[in-house]
Parts: structure tokens; C-alpha cells; sequence
């Protein structure tokens, strides 16, 4: 395993961007979620996944890991997977409006994308909080395509966001 990012992260309404080339969220969220089950990581659009943070605003721990097989799933409370395409190029994240934001060296192919969380009811919660309150992992492994996955829901959080923007498979 190779650990690509590891700090705390700012953000602003939550938003948390892996992309690809210029394409990000352009305050239309409803195309990154498009034919998705789950309503907190879009990878709707090619090159782009978008994960919804808990925590508004503040900072929450990230952590994006490249691994070489599938790894073992860990306890977080909350845990989707999708797929994502990287092609040749800088693969970037990036939090909205630019409070935080970085390259990643992540060589081209297909991977899955399994993004866990912990903390997400005390990241809604505690916006104002001192300290850290939710946690995210972020793992890529090459595999072929596959559509998005709910693996755990242990948050309100999760299911809120699961029933507000999720199931829209076909949409």
C-alpha cells in the first residue's frame, strides 16, 4: 500500500473532489449522483468522484491509499465504492473553493474507489467543533468498471444522504 494523502482537510459545504482533467463539481450535483444507488460518493462523470463530507465546514481527516489488490474492508461505520478511470495525467483532489487541494501520482487504468467514513452523525453534528470529529479513507485498486456500491451504512448521515440523492439507477 502506498499512502497518497494523509492530513486534515478543509472544506466548504463538505465537498471532497478526485478528478481528472478540468471537470469537478460545477454546483450540479444531480450529474454526479446520476444512475447511482448511493447519495454521498458521485462518480457519475467520467474522471470525477465527488464524496459528500459530513462536516460542512472545518476540517475532517482524509487519507487516500493505492493499493495493489483489493484491500480488506476495515470497521468504519459507513463505507460506498464506485469505480473510477484514470487516464494519463495528474489525478487531483480538490475541497470547493479551493481551501485545500493537491496532486496525486496515481498511474492510469481503471480502480475501484472504496471510500469508508467514521464520525459522519458527529461531523453533521459539531460543525463548530474543535478538533477532528469524522474520519475518511479513501482506497484505490485496479478492477474492471462495476457500478456503485453500498457496503455499510451505520450513520443517519449516510442514509440520509443515501435516500435525499441515492437509488437514482436509471435516472
Amino acid at each position: 500500500m502506498l499512502i497518497l494523502l494523509d492530513e486534515v482537510v478543509r472544506t466548504d459545504y463538505g465537498q471532497f473532489t478526485l478528478r481528472q482533467g478540468a471537470d469537478g463539481f460545477d454546483g450540479d450535483a444531480d450529474r454526479l449522483f446520476a444512475g447511482q444507488t448511493n447519495g454521498w460518493v458521485g462518480a457519475a462523470v467520467p474522471g470525477v468522484v465527488h464524496a459528500v463530507l459530513a462536516r460542512r465546514s472545518g476540517g475532517s481527516a482524509v487519507s487516500i491509499e493505492l493499493h495493489q489488490d483489493e484491500p480488506d474492508l476495515d470497521e468504519a461505520e459507513d463505507v460506498v465504492e464506485v469505480s473510477l478511470e484514470v487516464s494519463e495525467g495528474a489525478l487531483s483532489w480538490e475541497t470547493w473553493a479551493g481551501e485545500s487541494s493537491g496532486t496525486l501520482d496515481v498511474p492510469s487504468g481503471t480502480y475501484r474507489v472504496r471510500v469508508s467514513a467514521s464520525g459522519r452523525d458527529a461531523g453533521q453534528a459539531r460543525e463548530f467543533a474543535d478538533g477532528i470529529v469524522d474520519w475518511y479513507t479513501v482506497q484505490l485498486w485496479h478492477a474492471p468498471p462495476a457500478d456503485d456500491r453500498i457496503v455499510r451504512v451505520g450513520s443517519q448521515d449516510a442514509a440520509y444522504w443515501h435516500a435525499e440523492r441515492g437509488g437514482r439507477r436509471g435516472a
